[in-house]
């Protein structure tokens, strides 16, 4: 079969993905879910039906009903508001910590992976040692030193999840060096600078993309656990972490102050799942 130029026009590395990531029934649920929660997040002000500080003690522990669909917390506030703010808060600094972490990660491990030598023992001996902490551990020896803050838990979310982009960017560095493209590069002159940023960076992408999906799930929970702790995000701010670690304590009395801000997490880490092995599929070289 003769294969038109519009045809090979078509039939790019970006449609074909495209084309097989649209075939994945979960993948596809996974990219709605986090769609829904940026809308959420950036349309907070317009759909939430009240302020998310409002305090009217004369409404305290509502359960769910047409007037307040998630019910009331101990204050009165209502909980679908803060639920909805809340995204603003998981957005912010999951994605903030990530994107950090996901850019200096990747910038180092290629070119540690490209230079080799000493320069790339030092390094990581340094980030298994980092490693040889559990992550969230670690985050809570960061915050206790650094102290709770919105700013201090993005920096904590990035340190603790920078060591895995490296490693991850520099073994595909070290597999990209070897092939033939990048060996004919050198051959013909090309500088070690263009061959880091338009040879091997792009064809690091693939692995890089999916991570950093899977990356934004873990940010979640650990920003979660942080605040259920009472070392992550402070009230009053409506965060779904201490939503949870106050509505613990009402589990019996009010069972929608935890169930629901569990359900929220739950879903939403369920989310960047189902979207980071859509990805991966996507995304695999061997398809």
């Amino acid at each position: 079969m003769i294969t038109t130029s519009g045809d090979a026009a078509t039939r790019t590395p970006l449609n074909e993905g495209w084309r097989r990531f649209r075939r994945n029934k979960l993948g596809l649920v996974g990219a709605g879910i986090i769609l829904a929660l940026f809308l959420i997040a950036a349309l907070a002000p317009v759909i939430a039906p009240s302020s998310p500080y409002a305090i009217v003690l004369s409404e305290a522990y509502k359960s769910p009903s047409p007037a307040h669909w998630f019910g009331t917390d101990e204050m009165g506030r209502d909980v679908l508001s803060r639920i909805i703010y809340g995204a603003r808060i998981v957005v912010l600094v999951s994605l903030t910590s990530i994107l950090l972490a996901a850019v200096s990660g990747a910038l180092v491990g290629v070119a540690i992976g490209y230079a080799g030598g000493i320069i790339d023992d030092i390094v990581m001996r340094i980030l298994d040692a980092m490693l040889a902490f559990p992550a969230f551990l670690l985050a809570i020896a960061l915050v206790a030193f650094l102290g709770p803050s919105t700013t201090n838990i993005i920096l904590v979310m990035a340190i603790t999840r920078f060591p895995r982009f490296v490693r991850l960017i520099r073994g595909k560095t070290l597999s990209l060096k070897q092939m033939t493209f990048i060996e004919a590069a050198r051959a013909i002159g090309v500088s070690d600078r263009r061959i880091l940023t338009h040879h091997l960076l792009p064809g690091c992408m693939g692995p890089f993309v999916v991570y950093a999906s899977l990356a934004l799930a873990g940010a979640i929970l650990g920003i979660a656990g942080l605040s259920f702790l009472g070392i992550g995000i402070q009230p009053p701010t409506a965060d779904w972490g201490v939503m949870l670690s106050r509505g613990r304590q009402y589990l019996f009395s009010a069972p929608w102050l935890a169930i629901i801000p569990g359900l929220v997490i739950m879903i939403t880490v369920l989310g960047f799942n189902l979207l980071g092995d859509g990805l991966r599929d996507a995304l695999d070289p061997k398809t």
